[in-house]
């Protein structure tokens, strides 16, 4: 069964990520923006941290004592939600097979793996075929239709669509909203990144998904968010079947990124657009070569 309190967790974790590159944190109510949480758990993250401490909490006052170890953090199988669950799980499975048109999905099989019930990993199979990738067949039994070059350029499509718009959004949002602090810790790990490259190209994936879903965020359009799950997945994991050239590659990303983040930073429009425009093309053309090298 999943994991309990993943909630606590989770934000714990991303807790200990901000602490990486601040000396203080911010007050409970600004920290429960920022980890979407509520202020119960904000406390309980809070009680931890002096527990083990990493942070010294004092009302109003909450500085760092020392940077976080790789020990202190909840595995991450402890701190993912029930659809991450099942996501990584059916992702895992389309992956080891080659990501090839024709491929059988069972989800009595996939549930078993997972050790959760068979209805939620049919709900998830549900809301991942609305978009073509996956028919259902009797029996439980589900069929990969395949990553085709014109599914990539429809998703590319309207993936640039929404993040321009919520790109733009990201200008309006005041200076005190907590995606500011976020977008801050953001930066850091790309420059953390970018300083050990050759080491840690592979960890990139897993922060794209991070920046460019802060910056969906933005827009507060349920539908632009939802519709982010599709493009994640696709962009997250297509950086997984083809690794030719990963590490060019991410350096190549995670430098867009920096000009990304600096541009939302400046909040002019026109060069918030273009460092979008230049980094969406770039992405359309690395998922475009990935399908083209894997079929």
């Amino acid at each position: 069964m999943a994991k309990q309190n993943t909630v606590f967790k989770d934000a714990y974790n991303r807790t200990l990520k901000l602490i990486e590159e601040t000396d203080t944190l911010p007050s409970e109510p600004e920290l429960g923006g920022l980890l979407s949480v509520s202020r119960t758990t904000v406390r309980a993250v809070l009680t931890r941290l002096g527990e083990v401490g990493l942070v010294a909490w004092d009302k109003r006052s909450k500085t760092v004592l020392r940077r976080p170890e790789q020990s202190d953090y909840f595995p991450d199988e402890e701190t993912s939600s029930l659809s991450e669950i099942i996501e990584r799980s059916f992702m895992r499975r389309i992956l080891a097979g080659g990501a090839q048109p024709g491929m059988q999905i069972n989800e009595l099989e996939l549930a078993r793996e997972i050790g959760i019930g068979t209805t939620s990993v049919r709900e998830f199979l549900i809301r991942f075929s609305r978009f073509g990738l996956i028919e259902k067949r009797p029996n439980s039994h589900w069929v990969l239709k395949g990553f085709t070059r014109e599914f990539a350029l429809e998703l590319t499509e309207v993936r640039e669509m929404f993040e321009l718009r919520s790109a733009a959004a990201f200008v309006r949002l005041a200076e005190e909203h907590p995606a500011w602090a976020e977008l801050k810790a953001v930066e850091a790990q790309h420059h953390a990144l970018l300083a050990d490259i050759d080491n840690r190209y592979m960890e990139f994936s897993e922060l794209d998904e991070r920046f460019h879903l802060l910056v969906q965020k933005a827009s507060s359009n349920r539908f632009i968010i939802d519709f982010y799950d599709i493009i994640s997945i696709v962009f997250h994991y297509h950086y997984q079947w083809n690794k030719t050239n990963a590490r060019a590659r991410n350096q190549r990303a995670l430098e867009e990124h920096v000009d990304y983040i600096k541009a939302l930073f400046s909040r002019d429009p026109s060069a918030i657009e273009k460092a979008c425009r230049q980094h969406l093309k770039s992405a359309r053309e690395t998922l475009l070569q990935s399908i083209q090298e894997t079929a």
